[in-house]
This record gives structure tokens, sequence and C-alpha cells, in this order.
């Protein structure tokens, strides 16, 4: 905190959280030891306000350590006030929280498009989206921020074009599920095909390569990327490779237990039929 500032204690009922805010805030084990830390020792560092009007504040910084006092039952949190512009208040919620030791890739994706957007309206240049790998060039707003966070200007890139994704991709990237070179070529496509996408991935078990989906877009830019293509594509046997199961439908997969591997999937279901047809015959032999 710079010398002369004021904490000032805030009622949590007054204040607002930050419009699209792209961190997370979850109530995990992390929260819980945060939640603990304030009831034992009390704020360590004041969160970050700007006011709104109408006796009202916008989070800033500290949606995490909000939550940890909701999570408490204490009603005001040391506060720092300040006087920000939307795009000012953006560069500062995004850098506070650059220095958490877990960001999710949806996370950076979010963050680096809202920073990057702010600086042009600043007046900065933010060209990223303009070319397909990055160009030697005066100092840009991507080359600006790849210094900030230590990322490469093409990983940045990468990030900004994760927002594309269907929530269901995003899902699989931040699981660690889907690598994110292919995760960008998807990111080109457009959302149906995207889902058709998805819904190939969870029946084959498995993620497309970067090899893959560098074909898929190929067979789009060509105009020729239709469902069937898709899972063509995604029918290819890979290395490691679980067997996938012969039912698309959702609802016979679901009542096949975990415990019974792919390839005995139909006589699962036939000795269930069979069950089934045993029971509906004795039950018909029992009316009579």
């Amino acid at each position: 905190m710079e010398k002369g500032e004021q904490v000032t204690q805030i009622p949590i009922s007054l204040i607002r959280d930050f419009p699209d805010h792209p961190y997370r805030v979850v109530d995990d084990e992390s929260m819980e030891e945060l939640t603990a830390s304030i009831k034992e020792q009390g704020l360590i560092e004041p969160v970050l306000l700007r006011p709104i009007g109408d006796g009202q504040y916008e989070m800033v910084s500290g949606h995490r350590r909000k939550r940890a006092f909701e999570l408490a039952g204490i009603e005001k949190i040391p506060s720092r006030i300040v006087e920000l512009t939307r795009d000012e208040a953006i560069l500062a919620m995004v850098d506070s929280n650059l220095q958490r030791e877990v960001i999710l890739p949806s996370e950076k994706a979010k963050a680096y498009k809202m920073r990057l957007d702010a600086m042009k309206r600043q007046g900065q240049r933010t060209d990223l989206t303009s070319v397909p790998v990055a160009q030697k060039s005066a100092k840009t707003s991507r080359e600006l921020l790849g210094e900030q966070v230590g990322e490469s200007q093409d990983q940045i890139r990468r990030y900004i074009r994760l927002n594309e994704l269907i929530p269901e991709m995003l899902e699989l990237v931040d699981e660690g599920k889907m690598a994110m070179r292919p995760a960008v070529e998807i990111s080109y496509f457009p959302k149906d095909r995207q889902e058709d996408l998805y819904e190939a991935i969870r029946y084959n078990d498995c993620t497309p390569s970067h090899d893959q989906t560098i074909r898929m877009r190929k067979a789009l830019n060509g105009g020729r990327l239709t469902k069937e293509v898709v899972d063509t594509i995604m029918e290819e046997k890979k290395p490691n490779q679980r067997e996938k199961s012969p039912f698309r439908d959702e609802r016979i997969a679901k009542l096949i237990p975990k415990s019974v591997p792919a390839e005995k999937h139909c006589d699962y279901v036939l000795k269930a039929l069979d069950f089934y047809n045993k029971y509906r015959q004795r039950k018909r032999e029992q009316a009579r």
C-alpha cells in the first residue's frame, strides 16, 4: 500500500463483482484455508474497489478475499478506494490476478482479451488476431502483455482464440484433456461443427490430435467439413485409445455399468433384454 493511502471498512453488501470477471471463485480447499486464515489473522492485503455511484462500489481486486469474508460471516472488509475509469479498472483487475499460482486456460483467454481490448481503447496498438503468427515490429500490445506475463506473442494469440470455443470444448482444455494447438484449430470451426466434434469426442472417448484438427480445418476451408467428415476422422484408430461403445445413444450407454468394458456392451444389453423378456413371459403366465 502506498504511503498516505486510506484503508476503509466497507460493508460487503455495497460491493458489486467486476462485470465479466474472468477468474473463477470456487469454494474449494484453498478457499477454506483462506477463510480460516482470515478468521485467525484478519486480512493482510485490503481489497481494491472503485466507486460506481449511489454509495456502491465495484470490486477490482479481491474477489476471493470477499468470498472468504462472506463464508466467515464478516460483514465489512478492509478496502482501498481508488477512482478508476472502466479501462483502468480492467487493467488493474487483470494484472492483480496474473501472479496467481494456478490460472486456467479459460481464465487466461478471457483476461488477456479484456486487457488487450482495454489497451486498444486507450489508444495502444493491438493487432493480435489479425495475423496468423507474431510479427516483428515496434512494441505492440501483445508484446507488452507478453513481457508482463512471460508468454510469447503466439501463445497469447492462442489463448485469445480459446474464447471462440463452445463451453464444453473449453472445459476439456481446462481439464487438461485437450492440448492447446488442437483447441486453437477447433476455435475456427462454426459452433455446430464444434458440437458435432464434441459428440464424436465423447463417443470415441478421445480428443483429436493436432494433425486431425488440421485436416478438419482444411476440410472446413474447402467447404467440406460435415458431421460425417468429423465422425470419419475421429473414428481413426489412435494409440492407447480405449475401445468405444457401439451405442451412441446416451440413454443406453448410461444404463451400462462402467465396470463393463466397451467390447462387452452388446453382450450386456442382449443379456439384459433376454432377462427382461423372460420376466415378461413369467408375468403373462402368472396372469392366466
